[in-house]
């Protein structure tokens, strides 16, 4: 298995800056059954996994009427990833690409966001479809997904 840490030919690393900007909590863990980065599919549409997120005690009145939705927006923080990389190559397309122009995990704050499927909610657990993160992730946020906002049949990918 390659490093990690070791860049691909083409790939360009900065200096990070020496602080930080802002403070977050983490509200809870994701729980999937994929123990390592390798265990991950590429994105949500290739999982079927079902997974729990386990929220803290202390958000579990921001859950209530979450059970309306069908699907919630996951915004967590890929807390194992590297985060120097400004220029990646992605073994898939074999050519530098920015980082802003992917979806990997590296990048300067690895924050990630998946439309799940809401299967239930039981006390401040959800049970989702779809997840394709490490086991134990940190949870950044929990947001309702709309359809009718979320979805923008017009956009292109590059």
């Amino acid at each position: 298995m390659p490093d990690r840490n070791t860049a691909r030919a083409g790939e360009v690393k900065i200096d990070l800056p020496s602080s930080f900007d802002a403070n977050i909590y983490f509200i809870g863990r994701i729980r999937t059954p994929f123990k390592t980065r390798s265990d991950c599919p590429r994105n949500i549409s290739q999982s079927t996994a079902e997974g729990r997120v386990e929220i803290d005690s202390r958000y579990a009145g921001g859950l209530a009427d979450l059970s309306l939705c069908s699907h919630v927006w996951l915004m967590y923080w890929m807390d194992q990833a590297r985060r120097d990389l400004i220029q990646q190559v992605p073994a898939h397309l074999g050519r530098p690409r920015g980082t802003f122009a992917l979806r990997s995990p590296v990048r300067p704050n690895p924050i990630a966001i998946a439309a799940v499927e809401l299967l239930g909610i039981e006390g401040t657990t959800l049970r989702v479809r779809n997840v394709d993160c490490i086991d134990g992730t940190p949870l950044v946020d929990i947001k309702p997904y709309f359809a009718s906002i979320d979805s923008l049949p017009e956009a292109r990918r590059p």
